[in-house]
């Protein structure tokens, strides 16, 4: 398959949202999510090459053109988007880009037939509650493979 999605751009108080992959600041992404996050530890740089070549990537740049959020969305482009990877860098948090990235992503032009949305999260279910995300409502219908070691 040699499509690729369209670039995507808005902007909001002077920090623009873009899925142009060749913004993305790779390795502020890559230190992030393998020392940072809760969810990535000791992600590789390799290992994230090969996921974000999948993925749809989202950045939030602020006014001076720096990586301000980032998240990247697999996604069929048809019926299924999963967000993930959602992080804002420290010195941007509290200006709502993770409510703002999870609700633009939906308003992509490509994926406009997605219908199942979804994310997980730990810490930060008002976060995306704001841009119109809720608890499954069947979680009982939902299974997952738990990754080594967590049962």
């Amino acid at each position: 398959m040699n499509w690729e999605p369209a670039i995507f751009e808005i902007t909001r108080d002077g920090y623009v949202l873009s899925t142009d992959p060749a913004r993305v600041d790779f390795d502020l992404v890559h230190g992030f999510l393998a020392r940072d996050s809760y969810w990535a530890q000791g992600m590789t740089a390799d290992r994230l090459k090969r996921a974000l070549s999948h993925s749809l990537p989202v950045g939030v740049y602020a006014p001076d053109g720096s990586m301000a959020a980032f998240a990247r969305l697999v996604t069929d482009y048809a019926v299924f988007g999963y967000l993930r990877d959602v992080f804002t860098v420290e010195d941007h948090r509290g200006r709502g880009l993770a409510s703002w990235i999870a609700t633009e992503i939906r308003r992509h032009p490509e994926p406009p037939t997605v219908s199942s949305w979804m994310l997980a999260t730990r810490d930060a279910h008002g976060v995306y509650e704001k841009a119109g995300y809720r608890a499954a409502p069947h979680p009982e219908y939902y299974m997952t493979v738990p990754k080594p070691g967590e049962g």
